[in-house]
């Protein structure tokens, strides 16, 4: 650059003050700086950093004004709502008017469904923000705040303008970036033509605008912020970006504009369509469709810097556009107007609703000329939900229909958990089309319908799902209106924020069970006594919906074996019923389904005996005749099993192995069985059958075929399958059969076997190891102690502790410290056991206190979480149990999750009140007002303290508690915001 002399005043002192600005930046030195020898004339080789420098002071200056608008949104969307799924997570927004306190940001982060959140100013102060708006297409949304509760600092608005985004225009992100407070990422736009980013199925996907493109390289947490100029405009609103490439989109600001205004003005904010989507595509590729060479080049004429035309991409059936516009018809002008851009579309669209345009489209090269009404874009737009039975519905809305060219019409599924748990995998995406053999052509006719059916009655539903319209299903499924008894219609309110709800209808009473015949078919072998083991076999199930200590609320089944035919005793595995807390039945021959009652949990052995009503069907039911003689190694027995598809099949089969067993537990403690003697077979039938017996010929069962629950493996249950004994039950099925109620005595610790040389290595003495030896039959081990559960007693096993003999009986096996059961009845206080063991290489003799393990009968729900005492598995896992309530899980989108209370965590204060159980729990958080913050001491799994806030939101999170009547053995459900009491079981 060579500048005059005469000029250097106007010119030089710029340049040079700007220089001395720079070099405190970015440490330019004077020596860069050269002058040729011409008196006339200066060279600066450095203009170009003069020029970035400029450049950067005033980004600097730009970026220091703009983070004073923007803000960071934490939020959570509630429920579950039309593609949706319910979250906590943080977004970015800024202030585009101060005054009344209004904050763009996404649709995406606003949401379709019910909203819960605050913002976070760049001060730091925080403020909530209530949803007042979010666009059904385009995706931008309104949070508004109150700018009073900002006291200490001064609220500017940034101004939209969105004219100034041009190709080439250097542009900066300021957001929210991944979660932290503040980014700033910087890029160039390049283009301003990209159709709107197609991020899957069954979510949220804008259309019918174009986007600009720049590389900016944003990420998780940049939705929803300002992409400004260095003048420090807001030109776009950053929506997503590639995760392919660092690649950015921005949404162009036009229709935001036009909203803000209208909510600016107190005016609705009208939005038309004929429900047509259009794709821009270059002029080639118009022509192919086409495009007349004279109609191509008048729009070249008239729109220079175009690409091309709109063309119809899709046509909803039964909209307004249907059987008028077709697919490949390229848009030439609506109302005599020359189309070019979706802007313009949108804009005679928006202010036509509920009247007639008249649009020119071109056909294979004919000019057709139509009229067409334009339809409300919000009529078509979901603004409530139903919740029932456990799962959520809404009508069909034009995000989700516009995907497949379907009418906007129908029951959508937006969360099929409860009774419509259609597929454990996939939660979204069904649609009703009959339930009760009743068409539900929308949500009223459904909700007219579920008014009418009876709680208990299993119903037929035929359903289909939105990705595959070819494929029908049928099923039943069992109306569940006692543990979800709600039934309510949510609706949306953008004047308070808030989803209002009503109760639509009470659960009707269950139908009166009448009896039914079944006819067993016999097993196909030619040896009767197996054969007609048929008639000892039912099929068990359960139906969960409270995730009781830590385990799932989830649906199960796998086959029983009938021990008193008379009374309807089944035993089954612990893992099909592993609490009482949810709905168990019993089917007979396949044919009859019968409600059932648990009657009996073992603490450690996996098993359950349940009762059904036996009036309730007229079968030929046998009792099992079971054996009182333990299995060996060796023993020749024949298998009877339940396939995965329940299907009966027979093996012969030898008894392999039987050995000490403990299932590994779980990183979240849950329960699992210990302390037994599992059985091995060699059979490969066995492996593919999840329940089953183990027979002689005779017809007499030896063992129970049971699935074991065990760790959780890569978001999969790791489940063994391995025999019982049967004479391990023996005991309690007696019990019960006398009449009585089984109580398990156990000692409280793991146990398992060691071989000889290291129980010599452990110091036992030789003459122990001597009658251990003579007295053994089935295996040479000895039973040391692996972990001794949490207990306040002084007395106590030991881990590494050699067990010699229980009150004075060797020990040789597992089965002898499974426990002592006795009948309530008889039973005044736990037995003491005399233990001997050998512990650091010397014999002691110790007096150890059995216990009668506790099932969870009261669970209390807040903020979203599920609180209870803390139960067995976490007892036995543990080595110091804190004196505090036990979070034993957490709504997705609750405020424990977004405030901070874990699964596993202990919480043992409540605004400085101690909180050692649930009774002073409950106490203290009813004192705590609604949309309010409390403070909350906790501690880990790993007794680490740590401290939150929290704040309660009792609209959408109710403080409640569930709790069995040890008369009745009914849970009742108490919700404490309205203290009303329902009887659930």
């Amino acid at each position: 650059m060579t500048v005059d002399k005469k000029k250097r005043s106007s010119v030089d002192e710029r340049g040079y003050d700007t220089i001395k600005k720079q070099r405190q930046v970015s440490d330019v030195l004077e020596d860069e700086m050269s002058y040729s020898d011409d008196e006339n004339h200066i060279q600066i080789d450095t203009v170009g950093t003069i020029q970035d420098s400029e450049n950067y002071l005033k980004w600097q200056d730009t970026i220091s004004s703009v983070v004073k608008s923007v803000v960071s949104i934490h939020f959570a969307q509630v429920t579950p709502f039309d593609c949706e799924p319910a979250l906590v997570s943080e977004a970015t927004g800024f202030v585009v008017d101060s005054e009344l306190g209004i904050i763009l940001t996404n649709r995406h982060v606003v949401g379709p469904g019910p909203f819960v959140g605050y913002v976070v100013f760049d001060n730091h102060e925080e403020c909530d923000v209530i949803p007042i708006y979010r666009d059904p297409v385009h995706d931008f949304g309104f949070l508004k705040f109150d700018p009073k509760k900002i006291r200490y600092a001064k609220i500017q608005a940034l101004e939209l303008k969105p004219s100034l985004a041009k190709i080439g225009s250097e542009i900066r992100v300021v957001g929210n970036d991944a979660g932290e407070k503040l980014s700033i990422l910087s890029g160039f736009i390049s283009r301003l033509d990209r159709n709107a980013p197609d991020y899957g199925e069954l979510t949220y996907n804008d259309f019918n605008t174009s986007y600009i493109q720049a590389a900016a390289s944003a990420s998780g947490g940049s939705s929803g912020s300002p992409v400004v100029n260095i003048d420090g405009y807001v030109v776009a609103l950053q929506a997503g970006g590639s995760t392919e490439a660092s690649t950015d989109f921005f949404l162009p600001l036009n229709r935001v504009l036009r909203a803000l205004q209208c909510v600016q003005a107190d005016k609705p904010i009208t939005r038309g369509t004929i429900q047509v989507q259009w794709l821009l595509k270059p002029y080639d590729e118009c022509r192919r469709l086409g495009l007349t060479s004279d109609r191509e080049a008048l729009a070249r004429k008239l729109f220079p810097e175009n690409i091309g035309l709109l063309v119809a991409e899709t046509i909803l059936r039964e909209g307004p556009g249907d059987q008028l516009i077709k697919e490949g018809d390229t848009l030439i002008s609506i109302n005599g107007e020359n189309i070019s851009s979706f802007v313009q579309v949108d804009d005679i669209f928006d202010n036509s609703v509920g009247k007639e345009v008249n649009i020119l489209i071109q056909r294979g090269g004919v000019d057709h000329t139509i009229k067409c009404n334009v339809g409300d874009l919000h009529a078509i737009t979901p603004s409530r939900f139903v919740e029932v039975c456990g799962a959520t519905f809404n009508e069909l809305s034009y995000q989700m229909a516009r995907c497949y060219a379907l009418p906007v019409k129908g029951v959508f599924v937006s969360s099929a958990s409860g009774s419509f748990n259609f597929d454990n995998k996939e939660k979204v995406g069904w649609i009703i089309d009959t339930i009760d053999n009743k068409e539900t052509p929308d949500l009223n006719t459904f909700i007219e319908i579920m008014k009418t059916i009876p709680d208990r009655k299993r119903v037929t539903v035929r359903y289909h799902h939105l990705t595959d319209q070819h494929s029908p299903n049928v099923t039943s499924i069992y109306i569940d209106r006692h543990w979800c008894n709600e039934f309510r219609i949510y609706e949306r309110n953008d004047v308070t924020g808030i989803w209002d709800y009503k109760n639509v209808a009470e659960p009707l009473s269950p139908e009166s069970l009448l009896s039914h015949s079944a006819k067993f078919i016999d097993i196909p072998t030619s040896n009767a006594n197996i054969a007609n083991l048929s008639h000892s076999l039912c099929m068990v199930s359960s139906i969960a919906t409270v995730p009781l200590d830590s385990l799932p609320a989830e649906s199960f089944k796998a086959s029983g074996l009938i021990i008193d035919a008379d009374n309807g005793y089944v035993i089954v595995s612990r893992r099909v019923v592993p609490h009482d807390c949810l709905d168990c039945f019993v089917t007979i021959a396949d044919s009859v389904v019968l409600p059932a009652t648990v009657e009996f949990l073992h603490p450690t052995q996996n098993y359950v005996i349940v009762k059904y009503d036996p009036s309730l069907v007229k079968a030929d039911t046998i009792s099992a005749k079971l054996s009182d003689k333990r299995m060996k190694r060796g023993d020749k027995a024949q298998f009877v099993g339940f396939t995965h598809n329940n299907r009966l099949v027979t093996s012969e089969t030898v008894v392999t192995d039987i050995s000490s067993v403990s299932i590994p537990s779980n990183i979240i403690p849950r329960y699992r069985a210990t302390n037994l003697e599992a059985i091995s077979i060699d059979s490969n039938v066995s492996t593919k059958c999840n329940s089953g017996i183990l027979t002689d010929e005779d017809g007499t069962v030896r063992a129970l075929w049971l699935a074991f629950l065990g760790e959780r493996q890569e978001s999969k249950e790791k489940i063994y399958l391995m025999g019982l004994d049967i004479t391990d039950c023996r005991a309690t099925i007696d019990i019960l059969k006398r009449g009585g109620k089984p109580v398990v005595n156990i000692v409280d610790a793991g146990f398992g076997s060691i071989s000889v040389l290291n129980a010599r290595i452990r110091g036992v003495p030789e003459e122990w190891i001597e009658r251990m030896e003579k007295a053994s039959q089935n295996r040479l081990q000895f039973m040391s102690v692996t972990r001794v559960s949490y207990t306040t007693e002084t007395v106590r096993l030991q881990t590494g502790d050699v067990i010699l003999s229980v009150n004075d009986k060797l020990v040789t096996e597992m089965g002898q410290l499974s426990g002592v059961i006795t009948s309530l009845e008889d039973m005044k206080e736990s037995p003491v056991l005399r233990f001997k063991v050998v512990r650091d290489g010397k014999i002691l003799d110790l007096d150890v206190k059995t216990i009668v393990v506790k099932e969870t009968g009261r669970i209390v729900i807040f903020a979203g979480c599920i609180l209870q005492e803390a139960h067995h598995a976490v007892r036995q896992a543990m080595i110091d149990v804190p004196k505090g309530v036990y979070c034993t899980f957490r709504g997705e989108s609750s405020p424990a999750v977004q405030y901070g209370i874990s699964t596993t965590n202990f919480i043992t204060h409540v605004n400085e009140v101690e909180t050692p159980d649930l009774e002073s729990f409950l106490t203290a958080v009813k004192q705590i007002p609604n949309n309010s913050y409390c403070k909350m001491r906790l501690m880990t799994f790993d007794n680490v303290p740590f401290a939150i806030s929290l704040k309660t939101n009792y609209h959408y999170f109710p403080t409640a508690e569930l709790a069995k009547n040890q008369m009745t053995n009914a849970w009742i459900e108490l919700e404490h915001n309205k203290t009303e009491e329902k009887v659930t079981k």
